[in-house]
C-alpha cells in the first residue's frame, strides 16, 4: 500500500511537470504570455496564491508584477487583468477576442458547456440573444419588470410588519422577495413566502454560492483533473447543483403538459415553443439540456447576487446612520410617505442613486468576476495569448481602481455626486462587469436595487444590535464570491 501510494504521488508530479512543460512550450509559441511569478511542478503558483484568500493574492502580485500578469492555477497558465484600464481593453476595445467563458471547474461537471451563462460560441450568442428577447419582451407585457418588483415589495414590507420591530436576520427575507422577481418571468408565477419547496431552493442557491467561494472550490479549479477521482467537501457543489437542475426539470415537465403555443406564460413556455419550431433541425441549441441549465442560469443569479447586495447594504447604512438619514430625507422630498416608489423616481435622487452605487462598489459581490478565455490567438499590451487562454478580470480591482475613486477602500457615496451634488457617472464602476459578457440581468437588478432600498427606508428605520462603530462588514467568506457576514438587525416603524 505505501508503495503504491508513493508511486500515486510520483504519477501526479511526473504529469503535473509534463502539463506544466506542454503549457509553457505552448503558450511560447510565436509570442509569450505576461510575466509573473514562476511556477513550481504540480502546485503551479500555489505558495503566491492562496485558496483561502485568491483576490487578495492575485492583488498582492498586482503590486509586483503590474496590471497584466500570468499566475499557474495549478498546471494552468492563467492571465490577470487588474485595474480599470486594463480590463476594459480587454473586455470591450477588443471584446471579440476576450468573448469566451473560462471553465470553472468546479460546476463543470453539472453545465458541460450548457446553458447561457457557460456556454461558448454560437450556442452562447444564440442563447443570449434569445434570453435578452425574452427578457425584455416580458418587461414590457401584461406586467412589466417594475410592476413586478413593486408588488414584491409590497409582499416583504408586510413581512417586515410583522415583525414588529423583534431583531431578525434578514438573508432569507430578501433571497425570497428578489428570488420571487425573477420567478415570476421564469416560471410564470411567485412562491408564498412559507413555501417549504421555495424555502429548500433558496437554501440550496445560498449554500452552492457558499460552497464556490470556499478554499475547496478554489483548489478543485486548480487540481480538477486529480480532485474529480477522490471524495470530499469538493464534491458538495455538484450534488447542490444537480437538486437546483431536477427542479427546474421538473418544472418544465409541468410546462410541457399545459403548454399553450399561443399564450406563453414564462421563460420556459417561450423556450419550449422555440424547441418545438425547429424540432427537425438537428444542429439546435433549442433543447431540454439548454433550456434546463439558462433557467437555471437566470434563477440563481437573479437571487444570490442582488439578495447579498441588500444585505451588505443594511449594515453600511446601520454602520453610517448619516448616510440612512439623508436618504430617507430625499424620499420624502420625491416620493413621500404614501406613494409606492417608482423607477422614474431614480433620476430625481441622486444622492439615493449615488449611495446605491457605493454599496454595489464597496460589497463588491464577485469580486474576482468570471473567467474568460481568448476565442482566438490574440496580441494583447504586446503579448501573445494563444487560443484558448484563460483569462481573470478581477472587477473587485477595476471598483477599487484608486485612478477612478478617491478613497477606494471607504464608504464614500460623494464617489457619484459632481460639486452641485448631481449624479455622477463612473466609468470604472463594473459591478455586472463590461463587454459581450456583460450580466444579463443588469436593468432588472438595478431596478431591483433602487425600488427595494427606496421602499424599506421609506417605511423602516434600521437598528444595530451594536453600536455602528462596531459593526463588522468584513465578508464572512471571500473567494470566488463574496459573502456577506450573519447579522441581525430591527426593523422599526416610521
Amino acid at each position: 500500500m505505501e508503495l503504491g501510494g508513493a508511486f500515486t504521488i510520483f504519477l501526479a508530479l511526473y504529469l503535473s511537470c509534463l502539463l506544466i512543460l506542454i503549457a509553457w512550450k505552448r503558450t511560447n509559441k510565436g509570442g509569450k504570455l505576461p510575466p509573473g511569478p514562476t511556477p513550481i511542478p504540480f502546485l503551479g503558483n500555489l505558495l503566491q496564491v492562496r485558496t483561502e484568500g485568491t483576490f487578495q493574492s492575485l492583488m498582492k502580485l498586482h503590486e509586483k508584477y503590474g496590471s497584466v500578469f500570468t499566475v499557474y492555477m495549478g498546471p494552468r497558465p492563467v492571465v490577470v487583468l487588474c485595474g480599470h484600464e486594463a480590463v476594459k481593453e480587454a473586455l470591450v476595445d477588443q471584446a471579440d477576442d476576450f468573448s469566451g467563458r473560462g471553465e470553472i471547474a468546479s460546476i463543470e461537471r453539472n453545465f458541460q458547456g450548457y446553458g447561457v451563462a457557460l456556454a461558448n460560441g454560437e450556442r452562447w450568442r444564440i442563447l443570449r440573444r434569445f434570453s435578452l428577447s425574452i427578457l425584455r419582451d416580458f418587461g414590457m407585457g401584461k406586467r412589466s419588470i417594475e410592476e413586478r418588483i413593486q408588488e414584491e415589495a409590497s409582499y416583504l414590507m408586510k413581512e417586515f410588519w410583522k415583525t414588529k420591530g423583534a431583531p431578525i436576520e434578514p438573508t432569507f427575507f430578501l433571497s425570497r422577495t428578489v428570488s420571487n422577481v425573477i420567478s415570476s418571468v421564469v416560471f410564470g408565477s411567485r412562491f408564498d413566502y412559507e413555501d417549504k419547496q421555495f424555502l429548500n431552493l433558496l437554501q440550496l442557491i445560498n449554500e452552492s454560492f457558499i460552497e464556490m467561494s470556499i478554499p475547496w472550490a478554489q483548489l478543485y479549479d486548480m487540481y480538477s483533473g486529480i480532485m474529480q477521482y477522490f471524495p470530499g467537501r469538493h464534491n458538495r457543489i455538484y450534488y447542490l447543483i444537480e437538486k437546483l437542475k431536477d427542479f427546474i426539470a421538473s418544472r418544465v415537465k409541468i410546462n410541457e403538459e399545459s403548454l399553450d403555443p399561443q399564450n406563453p406564460r414564462d421563460f420556459i413556455d417561450c423556450f419550449l415553443i422555440k424547441m418545438h419550431q425547429e424540432k427537425n433541425n438537428p444542429h439546435t441549441e433549442f433543447n431540454l439540456k439548454n433550456l434546463v441549465l439558462t433557467t437555471l442560469n437566470l434563477f440563481f443569479a437573479g437571487t444570490e447576487t442582488v439578495s447579498s447586495t441588500l444585505r451588505y447594504g443594511f449594515l453600511l447604512l446601520m454602520k453610517y446612520p448619516e448616510v440612512e438619514a439623508k436618504i430617507y430625507e430625499e424620499i420624502n422630498q420625491v416620493i413621500g410617505p404614501h406613494r409606492i416608489p417608482s423607477v422614474d423616481d431614480r433620476s430625481k435622487m441622486p444622492y439615493t442613486d449615488a449611495v446605491i452605487h457605493e454599496i454595489q462598489r464597496l460589497t463588491d459581490i464577485v469580486p474576482m468576476g468570471v473567467p474568460h478565455i481568448v476565442i482566438r490567438d490574440t496580441q494583447f499590451r504586446g503579448y501573445f495569448l494563444p487560443k484558448g487562454t484563460d483569462v481573470y478580470p478581477l472587477l473587485g480591482s477595476v471598483l477599487r481602481d484608486p485612478k477612478y475613486f478617491c478613497y477606494p477602500d471607504a464608504f464614500y457615496p460623494q464617489h457619484f455626486l459632481d460639486e452641485q451634488g448631481c449624479f455622477k457617472k463612473n466609468e470604472a464602476f463594473v459591478p455586472f462587469s463590461s463587454g459581450k459578457r456583460v450580466c444579463l440581468g443588469e436593468s432588472m437588478a438595478r431596478m431591483e436595487l433602487f425600488l427595494y432600498f427606496t421602499s424599506i427606508l421609506q417605511n423602516f428605520s434600521l437598528h444595530s444590535l451594536v453600536p455602528p462603530a462596531d459593526i463588522d462588514i468584513t465578508p464572512r467568506i471571500s473567494g470566488f464570491g463574496n459573502i456577506p457576514p450573519i447579522y441581525k438587525l430591527c426593523l422599526k416603524a416610521r
